[in-house]
């Protein structure tokens, strides 16, 4: 039996070349031979897919939940991960195992090298176009009811965007990854868009008019149905809104009726944040929407799926530790991420005081995240993934000059959370974030689970006025 650590290795050896080879990630035309010669997997499932700059994987685990929950037997395939890359590839919210997992590359890789020396490909596919390609034999062998899939990067040329979506969902578009995407908004937008198809269906929402303008356009040259999201983001402001420290292993929710399918529910939804008010939004649109292309998606199996999300490391708190500090862990990589933690902590911790540590990949705006999060913290600890990409604590301390406010450094995330812990009192909170590689290498640390289970010690509740 192929061996899942050589597997992985081999996956990784793969992610590493990218880093150099970038422009191997961005050619459908590869990724096409690639699958012809697996016996086209991508059209052995009906598939939603999903694009956006933030926003996108709890659009998709909402969505993937409210459909397991209406009796579907779905696949949710997303990135990156937390701590493994087996979280990546789920059916029916289990995560692949080690050995179909290492079967599953054994098949793939073997297609691949054939490729390679026969000329059909010019070079070995990359680590996204490997796991992509896994992901879809996966979910053609186990013979789905339906995909939720989430774009890597862009869109338009992105691995997944070989599948012929029932709907295509756009989320809310910002500035990130503009080596790859372009400088500006309206360039970055026409790659999200480019997941609509002729005579399709999309599902989205009012956001940054330059966005706007580019989704609009598409859609009206491609002849599609847009489907907005507006009618199911409540209007909640600040003030009928809170959030409050409830006590120990209750679990946190933003709470508010809807009228949904012509049924009032009451959305209890465990990602925090007016953001993910609009995530939650599109993953209900995008429901109905299948709901009336056949899929058995009721009002309530809506309620139900909302309430039984489970998106780790998304605001997530964590109490109950042998030191009793409060965790906060959320992934806020980019500075709309980092605006809407801002926003989120704002409402849940007032004027709290909190230990932040942070660390972030090297090509990220780290300047502007800094001054967008740092002068929220009483004590900032600048740290660093086990990643080739990552920002070096000295790099971020240098980025983040213009914050007044002397950042701590801490060569690993382990050496930072016992810096934070060791001048914490029992009443202490500490905040992990920046990349998700931070946050996936706190998350052992602190014995955190990242399975689709409920976490029994997320302690922070919602309240809605």
């Amino acid at each position: 039996m192929p061996s899942y650590q050589a597997a992985i290795s081999r996956m990784y050896a793969l992610g590493h070349e990218l880093a150099h080879t970038p422009s191997h990630k961005f050619d459908l035309a590869h990724m096409r031979v690639l699958l012809e010669a697996l016996d086209h997997p991508e059209r052995g499932f009906p598939a939603v897919l999903i694009a956006g700059t933030n926003g996108k994987g709890s659009t998709a685990a909402t969505l993937d939940a409210i459909l397991r929950s209406s009796g579907l037997r779905t696949g949710l395939y997303t990135s990156p991960h937390l701590v493994r890359i087996n979280e990546r590839v789920r059916i029916n919210s289990e995560e692949v195992s080690d050995d179909e997992f290492a079967l599953l590359h054994d098949v793939v890789d073997r297609t691949a090298e054939r490729l390679v020396n026969e000329g059909e490909l010019p070079w070995h596919p990359s680590f996204f176009e490997m796991l992509t390609a896994m992901a879809f034999e996966h979910f053609s062998r186990r013979k789905l009811d339906i995909a939720v899939l989430e774009v890597g990067m862009g869109g338009r040329l992105d691995a997944t965007n070989v599948v012929e979506p029932r709907v295509s969902i756009i989320t809310d578009i910002s500035l990130d990854h503009q080596k790859f995407l372009g400088d500006t908004v309206t360039e970055i937008a026409r790659e999200k868009a480019g997941i609509i198809r002729p005579g399709g269906v999309v599902v989205t929402l009012p956001q940054h008019p330059e966005a706007n303008d580019v989704i609009g356009n598409a859609i009206l040259q491609l002849g599609a149905r847009a489907v907005s999201a507006v009618p199911y983001v409540p209007p909640v402001s600040p003030a009928s809104k809170e959030y409050t420290v409830a006590g120990r292993h209750a679990v946190a929710v933003s709470r508010y009726p809807l009228q949904v399918m012509g049924r009032q529910i009451l959305v209890e939804t465990p990602l925090l944040g007016r953001h993910q008010l609009r995530n939650v939004a599109l993953a209900i649109a995008a429901a109905e929407e299948l709901g009336r292309q056949g899929l058995n998606v009721t009002p309530q199996s809506i309620e139900h799926g909302i309430r039984t999300t489970r998106w780790p490391g998304r605001f997530q708190v964590i109490s109950g530790a042998a030191n009793s500090l409060e965790y906060v862990l959320d992934v806020a990589h980019n500075p709309a991420g980092a605006w809407a933690l801002r926003s989120t902590l704002s409402a849940c911790c007032g004027d709290r005081p909190f230990t932040m540590i942070f660390g972030a990949m090297r090509d990220k705006a780290i300047a502007e995240i800094a001054e967008i999060l740092f002068p929220l913290a009483n004590r900032v600890i600048a740290t660093r993934a086990e990643n080739p990409r990552s920002a070096t604590p000295e790099e971020i301390r240098d980025a983040a000059g213009r914050v007044p406010l002397e950042i701590e450094l801490a060569a690993a995330v382990p050496e930072a959370l016992q810096k934070a812990a060791a001048a914490l009192g029992p009443a202490g909170l500490v905040v992990v974030t920046g990349s998700i590689y931070i946050v996936g290498e706190a998350m052992p640390a602190l014995s955190v689970q990242t399975s689709a289970a409920p976490v029994s010690s997320v302690v922070l509740s919602g309240r809605s006025g």
